[in-house]
C-alpha cells in the first residue's frame, strides 16, 4: 500500500515538473505573432560585459570598429535552435567582417557546453542568466515584449541599425538583412 502511494506521489510530482517545464518553455520560446524586422532610429547599443560559455568575459564596447550581430536565445526555444545554424554559418563565412554574440538568457555554462558538445562555435556564446542585458535591450529596442529569438545588428560605431523579433526564415534572409542594414555582403 505504501509503495503504491509513493509511486502515485512520484507520478504526480513528475507531471507537475513536466507541466511547469512546458509552460516555461512556451513562455521563453514565444515568437511574436507577426515577427518584425525594422531599422530602429540610429540609437547607440547599451554596453555590457557578460561571461562566455568558456568562462572569459566579453564587453560590447571592446568590439567597437567591428560590426556586431547580437542574438538573444535559449536552448528551450525551438525557433532559436532553428535559426542558430544560420547565424553560425553566416558568422563563419563572414571571415572576421562581423562578430557575433549569441546571448543565452536561460541556460548554464554546463548546459551550453553539453548542447554544443565537441563543436566549437565561431559565435561568442555569452550567458545572461540574470537577464539584465536582455531586459535592457528589450526596453530600448523591443518595446519590452521580450520575445526570442531577438537579433540586432550594430554597426562599427556602436549604433543599432537593425532589429528582428522572431527567427530568420533562412540563411539567405539573414544574409540579405546584413547587406541591407550594414552593407555587408557574405558569399
Amino acid at each position: 500500500m505504501a509503495n503504491r502511494k509513493s509511486r502515485r506521489i512520484w507520478v504526480i510530482a513528475a507531471a507537475v515538473v513536466v507541466a511547469v517545464g512546458s509552460i516555461v518553455g512556451v513562455v521563453l520560446s514565444r515568437v511574436s505573432p507577426s515577427p518584425s524586422d525594422s531599422t530602429p532610429e540610429h540609437q547607440g547599443a547599451p554596453d555590457f560585459t557578460l561571461t562566455t560559455m568558456t568562462g572569459a568575459n566579453i564587453t560590447l564596447s571592446d568590439l567597437e570598429g567591428t560590426p556586431v550581430v547580437l542574438n538573444f536565445w535559449s536552448i528551450s526555444c525551438a525557433y532559436c535552435r532553428q535559426q542558430l545554424p544560420y547565424v553560425e554559418n553566416v558568422t563563419r563565412q563572414a571571415e572576421g567582417e562581423i562578430q557575433t554574440i549569441a546571448i543565452n538568457i536561460v541556460d548554464t555554462a554546463a548546459g551550453l557546453q553539453n548542447f554544443f558538445r565537441e563543436y566549437a562555435p565561431a559565435m561568442i556564446i555569452a550567458l545572461d542568466q540574470n537577464r539584465a542585458t536582455f531586459v535592457s535591450y528589450c526596453q530600448n529596442f523591443d518595446n519590452a515584449r521580450g520575445y526570442i529569438p531577438f537579433t540586432l545588428f550594430i554597426d562599427s560605431e556602436g549604433m543599432v541599425r537593425y532589429k528582428k523579433i522572431g527567427a530568420f526564415a533562412s540563411e539567405e534572409a539573414l544574409r540579405e538583412a546584413l547587406h541591407d542594414a550594414l552593407g555587408i555582403t557574405i558569399p
